[in-house]
This record gives structure tokens, sequence and C-alpha cells, in this order.
């Protein structure tokens, strides 16, 4: 039994905790995605730039907010610099809607143009990134590096294998749990959320009702700031930041959303997920498990990794082909709010 406790927390330390935490960064990522597929109809392919903006903001005003002496003790300083990250990012958005998108939404653009536009505007907010900050990674977490160490695990329980859960893990999860109860408390009870759901669900029937279009898209492109700042922010503490990275999560992301179903907020958080288990679950190193439980003979002789680290995104891809295969509109199958 003691055994398949060790076994249990090893998975724990090294792929679920982990997991949870990464799934929640997809799953915010994705609903950004999700919402501008949603209601302006087109995939959005600079979010992930747009992620790395708002934690190149969080980094910065966490800086100026360190050397004021300004913290919130165990907590990472970025939380009280997540309000400027977001007001900058959402500005941001909705300076590209007004100078770039707007013009093609006026001339009714086919989905092919906008997406093509977003490849420009990632382009484009990749270099500003890089101008202001540098290509370097960037440490900004401060605060209690962990709310629970492997040695305290081990006291408390007297097994062999350390449990860790890092603060800005916590942080992750919890912060994606508030973040998605409002969304969809928004979506779902509010006038606002209501007309961005009946637009999204018919435009045409939708300003035939007296629903304000300008007015929806500006609340859509708020809320895909609001959640790329967040999202950004959170894998930056989580991973450090590392701006190059987030051109990567570009493919996670867009996975992770149609998977789930692109265009359906609930199959976006699934999706996130659903890609993050199954990165940690095929990169994981699972010798010293079969060593907790098997015969000390029947241990391999190799790590039994059954993908190297290096093939995450690869994962990604796969997940993606196989989905586009066989379910092409997603598990939840949804083009909706």
């Amino acid at each position: 039994m003691i055994d398949i406790l060790n076994a249990l927390a090893l998975l724990a330390n090294f792929v679920i905790v982990p997991a949870l935490a990464y799934g929640s960064q997809l799953a915010l990522g994705a609903l950004g995605v999700t919402m501008i597929y949603a209601v302006l109809r087109f995939s959005n392919f600079a979010h992930g730039e747009t992620m790395s903006f708002g934690a190149m903001i969080s980094v910065l005003a966490t800086w100026g907010l360190q050397e004021a002496g300004i913290t919130i003790g165990s907590l990472p300083t970025a939380l009280l610099a997540l309000p400027i990250s977001i007001i900058a990012t959402v500005c941001v958005c909705l300076l590209f809607d007004r100078l770039v998108y707007r013009y093609y939404r006026t001339q009714k653009a086919a989905p092919v143009t906008y997406l093509i536009i977003s490849v420009g505007v990632l382009f484009v907010l990749s270099g500003v990134i890089r101008f202001i900050i540098g290509p370097k990674d960037q440490i900004f977490a401060d605060g209690q590096r962990f709310i629970l160490k492997a040695r305290a695990f081990k006291e408390m329980t007297g097994l062999d294998q350390g449990l860790a859960i890092k603060t800005t893990q916590g942080v992750t999860v919890v912060t994606a749990v508030v973040i998605v109860a409002l969304l969809f408390w928004f979506l779902n009870r509010t006038r606002t959320g209501k007309s961005m759901r009946a637009y999204s669900d018919n435009e045409e029937l939708a300003l035939l009702s007296g629903i304000n279009p300008a007015r929806v898209v500006m609340i859509t492109w708020i809320i895909t700031g609001a959640l790329a700042a967040i999202a950004g922010t959170l894998y930056g503490l989580d991973k450090g930041y590392k701006p190059f990275t987030y051109l990567g999560l570009v493919l996670p992301i867009f996975s992770a959303a149609i998977v789930g179903g692109v265009g359906n907020p609930v199959g976006a958080i699934f999706g996130g997920f659903v890609i993050a288990f199954s990165e940690m679950l095929l990169t994981f190193a699972y010798k010293r498990v079969i060593a907790y439980l098997t015969p000390g003979d029947w241990v391999p002789d190799g790590l039994m990794q059954l993908l190297a680290t290096d093939y995450k995104l690869a994962v990604s891809f796969v997940i993606l082909v196989i989905v586009l295969l066989i379910k092409p509109t997603g598990m939840f199958s949804g083009k909706t709010l």
C-alpha cells in the first residue's frame, strides 16, 4: 500500500499538479480565442503574442512596484500589477481593432483575410515586445515560493516521495476558477452578455432586435484582452517570462479551442485540460512509478518515457489532427457562446 501511495505522490508531483496549472493557463488562452471566433468569426493567431504583451506589462509593472517597496507578502507582486496589464492589453486590442480590423469588418472581408491580418498583427506585436523588453528570459516572481514543500509532505505522510505545490501553481488554478466563473456569470446573467450570445448565434436577427454591433465588438475585445493579460501573466509567473515561448503557445491554445469545439467556452476549458494532461502524461518518465508498483527485477533499464519533453508541441499537433479527422466540430460541437 505504501508503494502505491508513493507512486501516486510521484505522479501528483510531476504530472497532476503541473497539468492542472498548465491546463488552467491554456483554458484561459483558449477562451480568448473562442470569444473572438464566436463573435467576430475569425481565428486570431495574434492571441499568443497578445498574451506575451500582457505578461510583459506585468513584468515591467512588477519591477516598478518592487522598486517602490510595494508587495503583498507571500503572494507574487504580479497580482498587484495585473490590473495595469489588463488595462494596457485591452487598450492594445482596441487600438488594433480600430486601426486594422474595423476596416475589413466594414468591407465584409472573408474569414481567411482576417486570419492573414491577425498573422501580420502577430509580427507587429512580437517586434514591439522585443523592442521594449528584449528577447531574454525574465524572472518577476517573488513572495513565498511554495504552498507545500516536498520535505513537509514527507514528514506529514511518512512517504518516501514528496509533493511540492508552488505558490504560482495555486494562484493560477484559483485565479482561473474565479475568472471562468465571472465570465460565465457575465455571459448568462447580464444583459450585455446575453446580447453578445444573441449576436454570436444570429447576427442579422440580433441587429433587428436593436443590439448595437459596435458595442458588442468592443466588449468582446475588452474581454479578450483581459483574458490574454491574465493567461499570459499566470503562464509567465509559473514558468518564467520567455518572449519566444508565447509564439509557440499558439498551437496548444488553438488545439485546446478546437478539441473542445471552437466557439464554445466550455469546450475551450475542457480542451485546455485535455492538451495539458496529454502533454504531461506522454512526456513523463514512468521508471520510478513502475519501480514502486512492480518487483525489483521487473524495473526496466530505460526511463519508460513515451516521448521526450522536446516533443510536447507535437502532442498538441497530433491531438489536433486526430480531432479534425474524427470530429471536426470538436467534442462539444460548439460555435456559439
